[in-house]
């Protein structure tokens, strides 16, 4: 497991490396998960050295099994032609190879264990990287959340504090300003051109106007009474008429009451 401790210590100095010297989170983010990669990659390397040991170990361990049993079978050999004492030299040679093939076994077994273990802690870290790559989406899109929030409140700061606001408000005030002047030229001009009287009575005519529309409709509909006629008052010059068409028919009357006297 000293492998991965070395993985370990080389990848926190890298990426502490990493954090100290950008400024940038995004930036940061990237060139930690792709150190990550790189560690993985390295680590990859690892376990595959180690799997050869492995193999190389079961191999040697056969070849022992193997040599030994060519010197048992060679041990049989010289006794049946009587030769024992090349029969236990035979049998001294084969135990050498069976106790090397019992430390190479021992060794393998160790190996194969470290393998094993190698490979889920291989699978472990790629699945650490998957998830760290996975948190890298999440915590750029936060980076920009933030961003965009530290840029909106920096802007309503600066315009609180260069009084944009009130530069509109003055603006407004102004305008209201122009507009209630100009209202009063307008209107002085009026009454200078006798404009305004004439206009007194336009809105008197149409009021009256109005009022008489509106007693017509309501009789209409029946809520107030017919109106009576009222006598017509005659004007100046109706009422002289009148007076010489009254002075005329009296004379007339007079003339026909003297030609009635002078008949017998």
């Amino acid at each position: 497991m000293g492998l991965w401790k070395r993985l370990a210590q080389l990848l926190k100095s890298n990426v502490n490396d990493i954090v100290d010297s950008s400024a940038d989170p995004e930036r940061m983010l990237d060139q930690v998960v792709s150190e990550m990669r790189g560690q993985l990659i390295e680590a990859k390397k690892q376990v595959a050295v180690a799997i050869a040991d492995e193999r190389r170990f079961k191999q040697q361990v056969e070849a022992e099994q193997k040599a030994s049993a060519d010197w048992e079978r060679k041990a049989v050999l010289a006794i049946k032609a009587g030769d024992d004492a090349l029969a236990k030299q035979a049998l001294m040679r084969q135990r050498d190879h069976d106790g090397v093939a019992t430390q190479l076994a021992e060794q393998h077994g160790k190996q194969a264990h470290a393998v094993e273990q190698l490979k889920i802690a291989l699978r472990a870290l790629n699945t650490k990287i998957e998830e760290s790559e996975r948190k890298k989406s999440v915590l750029v899109a936060r980076k920009r959340r933030a961003d965009a929030v530290r840029s909106i409140e920096g802007t309503l700061s600066g315009m609180k504090e260069s009084s944009a606001f009130e530069a509109f408000n003055r603006i407004e005030k102004r305008i209201d300003q122009d507009e209630a002047e100009a209202d009063a030229e307008a209107e002085l001009g009026r009454e200078m051109t006798g404009s305004a009287v004439k206009q007194r009575f336009d809105d008197l005519e149409r009021d009256a106007s109005a009022d008489d529309a509106l007693a017509v409709l309501k009789q209409k509909m029946g809520l107030t009474p017919p109106t009576p006629v009222a006598a017509r008052v005659a004007t100046p010059a109706e009422a002289e008429d009148d007076e010489e068409l009254a002075e005329l028919e009296n004379a007339l009357a007079e003339l026909k009451a003297r030609e009635g006297t002078d008949k017998p």
